[in-house]
């Protein structure tokens, strides 16, 4: 039995412009594999990277959910991204005090460009993997919003780490740390979750969620994240304290949302009935 059949069956029905997104999203990972490779990512593949993510994740939501989804992401996610990311730098809220260098190319407000992009190119999957995994539950709207925030804020222990190895940006006072993760303040996490629960709960309500999108993309997007980051952390990266605490945290949603594929398939859930977004 050929178990590639499945996969050359659904490109070869899928109309050509839906190819779009899934190329951009190969990109952007064959050069994340390159990280390891260069000790954890040079800032030229940092920004390609995200890019390709980013229009990834926008291509997508225009081409599954049409152009108003695309700008409502856009508007939310980037827009959103960079002013909470400006206000971070000017007052220390809601993250703690940070500075980023001047590695990342061109800023606003004092935010390299690829960091709204960084936003757009993760909440995206996020709020995919949370209304998937709220639809398994039988809820709505609520628990699509703590779930998504849970699926973007937890990647945030993989990425910052990271990104301050490589000296993308640094921290004033990073204690207290998270635990398992040195060098990062707990208020990092805090604040992130507290943003990504705004940011995912505006994002549902602009992006429409229809019972024959097709989310294959962005859901396979976040699982390679989760994996991924979870694998270099430990093998390549040298933090493995790192990659339990970051694979126990985003495995929260993970780990279920791997079940309730496999039980379920990666084709569209059906949408929540009234009902239950009103729950």
């Amino acid at each position: 039995m050929n178990v590639l059949a499945p996969v050359r069956t659904y490109f070869a029905h899928l109309p050509r412009r839906h190819l779009v997104p899934w190329l951009l999203g190969a990109g952007a990972v064959a050069v994340q594999i390159a990280f390891p490779l260069t000790g954890g990512g040079t800032p030229t593949l940092t920004v390609v990277s995200v890019a390709l993510f980013a229009l990834a994740s926008v291509s997508h939501a225009l081409l599954a959910r049409g152009p108003g989804a695309a700008v409502g992401l856009v508007v939310v996610a980037a827009g959103g991204g960079l002013v909470i990311e400006a206000v971070g730098l000017a007052t220390g809220l809601p993250f703690g005090e940070y500075r980023y260098t001047d590695a990342l190319g061109p800023s606003l407000l004092g935010v390299p460009l690829v960091v709204p992009a960084a936003w757009t190119m993760m909440s995206y999957p996020a709020l995919v993997v949370g209304r998937r995994l709220a639809t398994a539950l039988g809820r709505g709207r609520g628990a699509t919003t703590v779930l998504g925030a849970w699926a973007l804020a937890s990647w945030d222990v993989f990425l910052d780490p990271q990104m301050v190895d490589a000296g993308n940006w640094y921290w004033l006072d990073p204690t207290p740390a998270l635990p398992g993760v040195p060098g990062i303040p707990v208020s990092n996490f805090a604040g992130w979750l507290l943003v990504s629960l705004v940011m995912i709960a505006a994002l549902d309500r602009v992006m429409p969620a229809g019972p024959a999108t097709d989310d294959r993309l962005p859901l396979a997007l976040w699982l390679w994240t989760f994996l991924s980051s979870t694998m270099a952390a430990a093998v390549f990266f040298g933090r493995p304290t790192v990659a339990l605490v970051g694979g126990l945290l985003m495995g929260l949603v993970g780990v279920p949302l791997i079940v309730v594929l496999r039980l379920h398939g990666s084709a569209a859930a059906p949408a929540p009935t009234r009902q239950r977004i009103a729950a």
